[in-house]
């Protein structure tokens, strides 16, 4: 008998992991279950780099767990401009009023545009974290 696949993480690589830890606790509100560091010859083998080192942050999401790892050595910087790139990713988010949250952002907060009511009803904003990565807000 075998397992039944099921979702463990959203994985987000970051280059500066306390700053970006700061913008997921801080200001989208998400508490941290879990800091640690991973080295050695079978996670550097795993991840294919060779003598990487990952430091971790797992922060909850609602049961939804959000990992931020930063790698040394790290990795070139890829293009994370618009969501329509082939690779693309975001983490998705649900909130109650997403015109609130909105309101209540800092304002070093990059936005990619106000909050928007798309043509099923559904409000949604994509905001950037200090590293340019997207998360979008939904209303829920």
């Amino acid at each position: 008998m075998s397992e039944s696949t099921r979702a463990h993480h959203v994985g987000i690589t970051v280059s500066d992991l306390d700053r970006c830890l700061g913008f997921y606790r801080d200001v989208l509100g998400l508490p941290v279950l879990d800091r640690f560091t991973v080295s050695g010859e079978a996670f550097a083998t795993a991840v294919g780099i060779e003598g990487a080192t990952g430091r971790f942050v797992h922060l909850d999401a609602d049961g939804a767990r959000v990992e931020l790892v930063s790698y040394d050595p790290a990795g070139e910087e890829r293009s994370r401009e618009r969501v329509d790139q082939p690779g693309a990713s975001h983490l998705g988010l649900a909130v109650e009023d997403v015109a609130a949250f909105y309101a209540d952002l800092p304002d070093d907060v990059e936005t990619v545009s106000e909050p928007r009511t798309t043509e099923t009803g559904s409000t949604i904003l994509f905001v950037r974290d200090p590293e340019g990565n997207l998360v979008e807000l939904i209303e829920a």
